[in-house]
């Protein structure tokens, strides 16, 4: 009953009255446009900082003084070794490849060496970085390439193969030049470019040496036998069996198999100058992973390397086959993992190597694929 007058009242008191919008402080204008002016300052001074610095060596602005190697991730430092034209030997691959020591090639071999395999390396990536190297490297006396079976398998061609979840940086590699100024604008490049100021002030040591060699192995005084088992057999028996069921692949067959990534290694050998040696390598990895003799993984792989002899026979080179049952691959005593072999067996490795150059056709341990 009481609705009725409420409203009324509510009526005869009129429309609520309207607020009228606060005006913007002007101390608060002031500073939003310092902020954003201190904010562009910084970020200015950042780029420059990363453009000067260059932790890459890439920009044609940067200052100019040889740049120690700071930070592990190869695919980022080795660029401006590769573009020096220091260097007149190399090495690439993959992990399989990092043991072999700079200093025991140049015994062997002459010249001066970098090993510049990298971590887990696809083809894509290995290729590129020697497509950098040969371009800048007129008067090359030797390239030792580690091969490993992602370059056999027959869809290496896929885009989820092409790199690994490891950052990899395109435009290091195709000399753009200012191009590449856009790309050290991040805090990634700022924090390479700190450690670079500290290491020219005295206070950090290169991550890694400008020839690329490192021991990333434990040290050998803490080798554990049985530990290195568990690595390489997984918990499985230590053994694999002597023989599958004897696949036979007919020459057609053979033919059929594709093998893309080969084809980028034929285009990219086609830079090595006159009188370079090549030789291609196929690192020896542990039985456990290689394949069970007479399966077709094994036929498929042992035409692979067929193909990769006669890709380098094209280019004057040799192709050392470590990978296949042996002395070295047959012990686990000579191995961390089922990849990574110890230092001996490095040096055994560097030694084939010579051997190989100079005409040995075989031994207990390696074999010289025939291209045909």
């Amino acid at each position: 009953m009481q609705a009725q007058p409420m409203q009324a009242e509510l009526m005869q008191a009129g429309p609520a009255p309207q607020i009228a919008p606060s005006e913007p402080s002007p101390a608060w204008g002031a500073f939003l446009r310092r902020f954003a002016t201190t904010a562009l300052a910084l970020a200015l001074a950042a780029l420059a900082f990363d453009v000067l610095l260059d932790p890459y060596g890439a920009n044609p602005l940067r200052l100019r003084f040889e740049r120690p190697l700071m930070d592990i991730n190869q695919r980022f430092m080795y660029p401006q070794v590769l573009r020096s034209g220091v260097f007149d030997s190399a090495v690439f691959g993959t992990s399989t490849v990092r043991l072999l020591k700079p200093s025991d090639l140049e015994s062997d071999f002459g010249g001066r060496f970098g090993n510049f395999g990298m971590n887990a390396a696809t083809p894509f990536e290995q290729g590129e970085a020697v497509r950098l190297y040969l371009a800048h490297t007129p008067d090359l006396r030797t390239l030792v390439w580690g091969i490993d079976p992602s370059w056999c398998e027959a869809d290496a061609d896929a885009p989820a193969k092409r790199v690994t979840a490891r950052a990899f940086p395109p435009w290091l590699y195709d000399g753009s030049g200012l191009g590449e100024i856009p790309h050290l604008f991040n805090l990634r490049t700022l924090e390479i470019a700190a450690r670079l100021v500290m290491n020219r002030l005295g206070l950090m040591k290169p991550r890694l040496p400008r020839d690329g060699y490192e021991v990333f192995t434990p040290p050998e005084s803490l080798y554990d036998l049985e530990r290195a088992r568990a690595h390489i057999w997984g918990g499985a028996p230590r053994s694999r069996p002597a023989t599958a069921t004897g696949f036979q692949a007919g020459e057609a067959e053979r033919a059929s198999w594709r093998y893309p990534a080969l084809d980028q290694l034929g285009a990219i050998l086609a830079a090595m100058p006159r009188g370079g040696r090549l030789v291609m390598l196929f690192p020896p990895v542990h039985v456990a992973i290689q394949p069970v003799p007479g399966s077709r993984e094994e036929a498929f792989e042992a035409e692979c390397k067929r193909r990769v002899a006669a890709i380098a026979a094209a280019h004057g080179g040799v192709t050392v086959d470590f990978r296949f049952a042996s002395p070295i691959t047959g012990e686990d005593s000579h191995y961390w993992d089922p990849l990574h072999y110890r230092l001996p067996i490095a040096r055994r490795v560097t030694a084939a190597l010579r051997e190989a150059g100079e005409g040995r056709q075989a031994a207990e341990d390696f074999q010289i694929v025939p291209s045909r």
